[in-house]
């Protein structure tokens, strides 16, 4: 009895003075260690606060900007991963990714097929502009010199005859009225490109927000299935020890508690992985469900730019949004000019030239001198004015006007909109920036406190509930960590789009 009594307290002399070593190390350094049975948060790398930047705001609004797209190295033949043969993973980047939404996402040929369209409207309304040609073939069989006497007030003789000619038009002018028309459609033209190009950006940021969503969901996946290994260890030497009568049927009923949380957890990581996959598979334009071996540079993102007025000021300068905007006022002005001047006189030229080969012989004596000779030709010059046609030209320019007013509202309204959604993204990056350094010291204590938790546990100086509280904590802290980490990343994406970095 006397060696067993020994022995047991040099193993509890022992077990303290490795609790209280692992107490002074996580004091004096970062690097703690934490139980290898247990999940463990991965280590953050900590950057320089965005407070001592020393750069300018434009270096910190290029660093920004350059975030999102990865460097030169990543080639435009990059941009289509080989294909696998099936069940193997296509590894996929997330420059790639962009590359493969932008080829592939059907929004991406709705705009472009839009802007096309629109030039066609353009030239549409230039056509006003240009001469008109046209030519005409007529023979007729009619009652010889008779007369048409009802529905129309001249009154033509009918003759036989056939005739072939052609016709010109051309305006002369309309005191700007198609000027200002042909300037409308192609401001909205310019405008439908600026709107082709937003769209490409939504898609790039949809892009980056499915990537991470899925990167993420993957890390939360291999802290489930680690938090299950480690419990499922823990779950195991408790019942090993109750069935000993070392420990009581009240520990191991909160291991199994622990341990279905973490089997839970894990089936909901896991569908979350799958959901994130066919997200990022429908945004990059595919149809059918493709497996992904997602990779992404390790290298730590940098932080947000300390002024925000100047992410503002280039917002306001390159956002196609608010661009579209801003040409489409400029058209509802152009088209307002345009209505008003519809009140003016409109000024052509008219010229026609043709020949009659078929026609009376007046030789015999019929109908003599009604064609004189076998061509004919004129030309002149034609004012129309308009008097009144019930008020319709005057409510036309009226609505104009007030359309044209609208469109100067809408597009200071997008203005404040973009002012606030630029310091929004901005302040939150700044949050997401800061939480990466604080759940980066939680998950360290987190990992710590499970420690010292699992050696006094195993001492029995402490209960089954606190070493659960540890458990829980850590993995809480692990699951912190990993979601700071990707939703910094996903609002420096954010930020980039709402200042209108191209893609």
């Amino acid at each position: 009895m006397t060696r067993v009594n020994t022995f047991l307290l040099c193993t509890l002399l022992l077990s303290q003075w490795t609790i209280l070593s692992q107490l002074a190390l996580a004091q004096s350094s970062d690097n703690s260690a934490s139980a290898d049975n247990l999940p463990s948060a991965p280590q953050p790398q900590f950057t320089q606060s965005p407070t001592r930047l020393g750069a300018s705001p434009e270096a910190q609004l290029a660093l920004v900007a350059s975030f999102p797209r990865e460097a030169g190295s990543q080639t435009a033949s990059a941009a289509s991963p080989q294909t696998e043969a099936p069940g193997i993973a296509v590894r996929l980047t997330r420059t790639q990714a962009e590359q493969l939404a932008l080829k592939n996402n059907p929004r991406i040929s709705v705009g472009h097929l839009l802007g096309l369209a629109q030039h066609q409207v353009y030239r549409e309304t230039r056509a006003a502009e240009l001469p008109n040609f046209s030519g005409a073939i007529t023979a007729v069989n009619a009652n010889e010199g008779s007369r048409i006497g009802a529905g129309a007030l001249n009154a033509p003789l009918l003759l036989e005859h056939a005739a072939a000619g052609v016709a010109l038009s051309q305006l002369i002018t309309d005191f700007g009225r198609t000027i200002n028309l042909v300037s409308s459609s192609k401001l909205l033209e310019k405008a439908q490109n600026a709107n082709a190009l937003a769209t490409t950006e939504d898609i790039v940021l949809a892009t980056d927000q499915a990537f991470y969503n899925a990167l993420q969901a993957q890390a939360l996946l291999k802290v489930a299935q680690q938090t299950v290994t480690t419990r499922g260890s823990v779950e195991h030497q408790i019942d090993e020890l109750t069935k000993s009568k070392l420990k009581s049927t009240l520990d191991l009923a909160f291991a199994e508690v622990n341990l279905s949380q973490a089997k839970l957890l894990q089936i909901d990581a896991q569908n979350n992985v799958d959901s994130t996959l066919a997200a990022l598979t429908a945004v990059l334009g595919f149809d059918k469900q493709v497996q992904y071996q997602l990779s992404d540079d390790d290298t730590q993102p940098p932080p947000p730019p300390p002024d925000a007025d100047v992410l503002v000021n280039t917002a306001l300068q390159q956002r196609p949004d608010l661009q579209a905007l801003t040409y489409g006022q400029q058209a509802a002005e152009k088209f307002r000019r345009a209505q008003h001047e519809q009140l003016l006189p409109t000024i052509s030229a008219m010229g026609l030239v043709g020949a009659t080969p078929a026609r009376p012989d007046c030789l015999s004596g019929c109908f003599p001198n009604y064609f004189v000779s076998s061509w004919y030709g004129a030309i002149g010059v034609n004012m129309s004015i308009p008097i009144f046609n019930g008020f319709l030209f005057s409510a036309q320019a009226s609505e104009a006007n007030y359309r044209a007013k609208a469109a100067v509202e809408i597009t200071r309204d997008l203005r404040d909109q973009v002012v606030r959604d630029v310091r929004t993204a901005w302040l939150a990056a700044n949050t997401a920036f800061q939480r990466v350094g604080v759940e980066a010291e939680l998950a360290k204590e987190a990992d710590l406190g499970l420690t010292l938790a699992q050696d006094r546990y195993h001492l029995g100086l402490g209960s089954i509930v606190e070493l659960s509280q540890a458990q829980l904590q850590q993995t809480d802290a692990a699951i912190g960590y990993v979601n700071a980490q990707y939703q910094y990343r996903l609002s420096l994406s954010t930020l980039n789009f709402e200042i209108g970095v191209q893609p």
